[in-house]
């Protein structure tokens, strides 16, 4: 049995991770950690899990929690991991990290686009990214996880094949992505309120989010070499689900032709056809949102227009789940060496 500590359990991601351990056969929940929330019962503040959850929330004394769990999960903001994180907890723990303290390689990048100093930048190398489709080997018996962004995630596996098989110029690639307002987190902001969001859709931080440069990073190692894109996020509202609709030009091949819709459909099929949570649907089919609710699975599809020799690609998720904790339950499963899908087979929730 593994045992796994949380430190931020009490906020969205957190919650949704203690949702789906509390199901998983190999794990137990053994640090609900909770600065807001210590000494309270966990079921208090989540009254989904009353009777099912027995535990009070801890603070998160770090040096105290590596002694009793064998994996942390910190689904904490930005610099929390970075500023705690050293060699020695490192060899006593695991940790798969929420936040985007080691997703980016160069610290230089992350401190420009997040604003704040790298506490650790030692340990960023030290750090795989948690994609699990595309890292997988690289995860597995790793002690220090980035789990991807839930933008991230979407965008990059949607373009992923394409972009390795250099059937579209990724310095054309456009990304339009829009979320639930879950993906803002828990965390009271005016911003975020019933009557801000209700019965409208924005746009925001037009060519400024921060999860464009991790886009870029990850799509320019498929790609061999340094990208640049434009990537747009939107707040929907709804609770839960990302939508990107992604855009760019069609490489000709050798003969001076376009790839045809059955050669993508191919390539689509040879990265993704053998992999369990990402669905490649069917012809004229669209990926929804609510298709893909309270799972793991990205549903991907896309449409050549051949009048501009463009390509759309498709792609839709549920931040909470593969977006975040999901995730980061699959980055469990490969570090201890278990059935990657331990836990996570739960069938997308609908109406």
């Amino acid at each position: 049995m593994i045992n796994v500590g949380i430190i931020g359990a009490t906020g969205y991601a957190g919650g949704e991770l203690v949702r789906i351990l509390v199901n998983h056969p190999e794990a137990k929940i053994k640090w609900f950690g909770s600065r807001s929330y210590v000494e309270q019962k966990y079921a208090d503040v989540y009254r989904n899990m009353f009777e099912i959850v027995e535990d009070k929330c801890f603070d998160d004394n770090i040096e105290k929690l590596v002694q009793e769990v064998d994996v942390v999960f910190t689904a904490t903001p930005q610099g929390y991991l970075a500023g705690i994180l050293n060699e020695e907890l490192l060899k006593k723990a695991k940790f798969i990290d929420l936040s985007a303290d080691y997703r980016l390689k160069d610290v230089s990048v992350y401190e420009q686009w997040y604003q704040i100093k790298h506490k650790s930048p030692q340990l960023i190398d030290k750090a795989v990214y948690g994609l699990c489709e595309i890292n997988r080997e690289q995860i597995k018996g790793k002690n220090l996880v980035a789990n991807p962004g839930c933008y991230t995630t979407c965008s990059i596996l949607t373009a992923y094949p394409l972009v390795k098989e250099n059937i579209i110029n990724p310095n054309t690639l456009i990304i339009d992505a829009k979320s639930g307002t879950s993906g803002a987190g828990r965390g009271a902001k005016i911003p975020n309120l019933y009557c801000e969001v209700n019965e409208s859709i924005k746009a925001y931080k037009v060519a400024s989010h921060r999860h464009t440069p991790e886009i870029e990073e990850q799509l320019g190692y498929a790609a061999g070499e340094k990208i640049c894109i434009n990537f747009t996020p939107h707040l929907v509202p709804m609770n839960r689900g990302i939508l990107v609709t992604e855009y760019a030009n069609l490489r000709k091949k050798e003969n001076g032709e376009y790839p045809s819709n059955v050669e993508v459909r191919e390539i689509y099929n040879k990265y993704y056809k053998q992999e369990k949570f990402i669905r490649v649907l069917k012809e004229n089919e669209v990926p929804e949102t609510r298709w893909v609710e309270g799972s793991n699975y990205v549903d991907v599809n896309f449409v050549i227009d051949e009048r501009t020799h463009r390509i759309i690609m498709m792609g839709a998720l549920d931040n909470l789940v593969k977006g975040a904790a999901g995730q980061a339950v699959q980055n469990m499963n490969l570090i201890f060496g278990l059935k990657e899908d331990l836990g996570l087979n739960f069938v997308p929730v609908f109406p």
